[in-house]
């Protein structure tokens, strides 16, 4: 007999252990994520006396695999709209976060006598938060509503862009000892040029594919494809440079919008549940208890500074966004962990030369101990804000609940900056306009001039990529440019129409700029003369009444993919100048298979009087019912748009997960019989003789379905009811047997 391969033998230990710590962790009502550390503990080499792995870098690559679907499954819960609406927000934290961590994880890793590199590599290691065990935490603890939540999972994407720069920056100061301020921002450049090209792309593509695609795609088809994209998007990321997480979470905020979001969350759902596990299990491996001994106190520093830090600096960054003091303490306490990108820079480090060697098994150790700390800070952030409302001097409470309602929708009123806002688009379309041409320029016209040498090939090189850059052009040059903000402002005031003609030749500059490189690369001009041959392009592409339509169409088909069937004031907190109560906010909700709730009315159910809660909007599909009357029956699977408060929300998301009590499921199962196929011959003074099967009734008398019946002229197939029954018929049904032979087999008593 073979011996079974270490990956499987692994695996088995892996899950066995798993799933025996998450339920005793259930038991206790405590966390799953913490059953999957002491699990990976228990399953790790550091315990002798259990079977434990014998081939951990396998297991290694089932974890990435695991948190590449950790973050496609939050991408799919957290689309592009919602990162929108908490992005200032979320860059004002995650600035405040990095800044101060660097800070003080510099001056501590200094006194704890560590070298100046490893001092600076260990302000970037405790920097970053870990954005796939905030998101399990959020998921385990029932946390997905609450208003916070949108704006840490906001704070850990930008933390995560921010990563990219960072390493780049240590990588550099590590080989050249010395600042590049130029390389670090062509760093930026490139990672906001590679999120702009590729989100502008999937959006205009993918959700217009899969609505073309949906009736070709069964549950398994688009199980494939979802993972597909996602692996795919991996791929692309890796290969410019930025982290297989990032290509993930990109293309889940892609498939977000897109009609089949909801079933690919679905579907994912448990090829995400598996690798998460695996992926934590691992985090618990890496702990080593000897080493906890041996470094504990420069470890019970760290984390300190962790917790501290992280909740100090956070809770700073969120309130000065102008968000609330309670938002931003559970914020700033939901971020007091070393993140996954700590052990990509610790590995930088040591890959380098530059860092000691005990950094990397610290820096680990404290990871684990912040992660399993996690959930305990979550729940310790509204006890500390309720101790901060007690103690604070109320006018300071006045200032910052002035401050947090008054931070933004002012703005709103200011016509220039809904103007800019409106043409904010279009520098994006610039950005994927330069993305693509030099894509074009590197890859596509050396290919194409191989073929067609000289002026011909240039000249069809220029014509192809004219056919994709015109009708984005187009949109820019257009944008704003009709708009009542733009009639408004030049009407009002005569000194207003000089800045605005401005915008607009900037906007023509920046096109013609983009069309003299193209020109400039593939017929070798002078610039004067590519600056008249842009000129000419650009002005046949304003008149072209063609690519205008075009052009029209791509932003339509960009705008109504952006925004689906959603309601982006479902992303917004309603305070922002919707309504005048400060807790009340909107979020989604999904029903579970088992739910108690499924197959009731809204009227049964009666949300608002019973939990303070109100159902705007259901999404069913590709269906949304806006505003559902009482008798609205709710299905599995429907996912419910509510208004209410934080603390409405922890009631109703415990009530919707919340499914039949295992008594009354024991007792249904218990007087459910199982159905049976079984003939009768009907005896000869039969009761049924002559009566029809409606007169019998016997769904109700035999709880069954007759289905034929045998006769010597004939059978008769699905009879219908007013079939007659003879003595002597072979009535076959299906049904409860106990009930069904004392009916068909009865005699009639005289």
């Amino acid at each position: 007999m073979s011996a079974i391969a270490p990956l499987i033998s692994d695996l088995a230990i892996i899950l066995v252990a798993a799933g025996c710590s998450t339920l005793v962790f259930k038991g206790l009502r405590q966390p799953v994520i913490l059953g999957y550390i002491v699990a990976g503990v228990l399953a790790g080499p550091s315990v002798s006396f259990i079977p434990t792995i014998s081939d951990a870098s396998s297991i290694r690559v089932w974890a990435d695999i695991g948190v590449i679907f950790l973050l496609f499954a939050m991408g799919l819960e957290f689309s592009f709209r919602k990162l929108l609406s908490v992005g200032g927000t979320a860059v004002t934290a995650a600035v405040t976060i990095v800044a101060g961590m660097m800070f003080v994880g510099y001056g501590t890793g200094m006194s704890l006598g560590f070298s100046h590199m490893s001092s600076i590599f260990l302000g970037g290691m405790l920097s970053m938060s870990s954005t796939a065990i905030v998101f399990k935490a959020f998921d385990d603890m029932g946390l997905r509503g609450q208003r916070f939540t949108g704006v840490v999972l906001g704070i850990l994407v930008v933390e995560d862009l921010v990563g990219v720069v960072l390493m780049v920056l240590l990588s550099t100061l590590a080989v050249s000892k010395q600042f590049e301020g130029a390389e670090m921002l062509g760093s930026i450049l490139k990672l906001g040029a590679f999120l702009i090209f590729w989100s502008l792309l999937g959006i205009y593509l993918i959700p217009t594919l899969l609505k073309r695609l949906q009736r070709l795609l069964n549950d398994e088809t688009l199980l494939i494809v979802a993972l597909g994209l996602c692996l795919g998007m991996v791929m692309i990321a890796v290969k410019a440079g930025f982290s297989a997480a990032l290509g993930a979470f990109v293309m889940g905020s892609l498939l977000a919008e897109t009609v089949a979001a909801e079933r690919i969350t679905r579907l994912v759902e448990p090829v995400k549940n598996l690798f998460g596990a695996i992926f934590f299990v691992s985090v618990g491996m890496m702990i080593e208890p000897a080493l906890l001994v041996r470094y504990a106190g420069p470890i019970v520093l760290l984390t300190v500074v962790v917790l501290a830090g992280q909740a100090t600096f956070a809770t700073l960054g969120v309130l000065v966004s102008g968000q609330p003091l309670r938002v931003a303490v559970q914020s700033g306490f939901s971020l007091t962990q070393v993140g996954e990108f700590a052990f990509i820079i610790a590995t930088l480090g040591t890959t380098l030369h530059v860092t000691d060697d005990y950094l990397y098994p610290v820096i680990v150790a404290v990871s684990v101990v912040t992660t399993f700390l996690t959930p305990y800070m979550m729940r310790a952030a509204d006890p500390a804000c309720d101790y901060l409302e007690r103690h604070l001097p109320a006018k300071w409470q006045r200032s910052l609940a002035r401050y947090a309602s008054g931070a933004g929708p002012e703005s709103r009123h200011n016509t220039w900056l809904r103007l800019l806002r409106m043409m904010l688009p279009g520098a994006l379309y610039l950005v994927f306009c330069i993305f693509a041409e030099a894509a074009f320029l590197r890859y596509a016209a050396p290919w194409i001039e191989a073929r067609i040498p000289g002026r011909t090939g240039a000249a069809v090189s220029l014509a192809a990529i004219l056919a994709v850059l015109a009708p984005i052009l187009l949109v820019v040059l257009r944008q704003g440019n009709r708009s009542p903000e733009f009639r408004q402002l030049w009407n009002d005031s005569k000194f207003n129409r000089g800045p605005l003609v401005s915008l607009i030749l900037i906007k023509c500059l920046l096109c013609i700029g983009i069309l003299m490189t193209v020109v400039a690369s593939l017929f070798d001009t002078a610039s004067g003369m590519g600056f008249a041959v842009s000129l000419a392009l650009l002005t046949g592409i304003v008149f072209s009444k063609r690519l205008r339509r075009r052009s029209f169409e791509m932003e339509e088909r960009l705008r109504e993919n952006f925004g689906g069937d959603d309601t982006a004031d479902a992303e917004r907190p309603l305070n922002e100048g919707q309504l005048p109560f400060e807790q009340l906010h909107m979020a989604e909700f999904g029903v579970a298979a088992e739910s108690i709730v499924a197959g009731r009315t809204l009227r049964e159910i009666d949300f608002r009087r019973r939990y303070g809660v109100t159902v705007v909007a259901i999404r069913r599909g590709e269906r949304r019912l806006q505003l559902p009357d009482g008798h609205t029956m709710l299905f599995p699977y429907d996912r419910l748009t509510v208004v209410g408060t934080d603390e409405e929300f922890r009631i109703f998301h415990r009530v919707l997960d919340e499914q039949r009590s295992e008594r009354k499921r024991r007792r249904e199962e218990k007087t459910a019989t199982a159905l049976r196929i079984g003939s009768y011959t009907l005896p000869a003074r039969s009761a049924l003789d002559g009566t029809t099967l409606g007169e019998a009734e016997v769904r109700r008398h035999a709880s069954a379905l007759v289905l034929g019946i045998e006769r010597p002229e004939g059978p008769v197939t699905n009879p219908s009811a007013g079939e007659r029954l003879h003595a002597g018929d072979v009535v076959w049904a299906v049904g409860d047997p106990q009930r069904m032979k004392p009916f068909f087999e009865a005699v009639r008593q005289e």
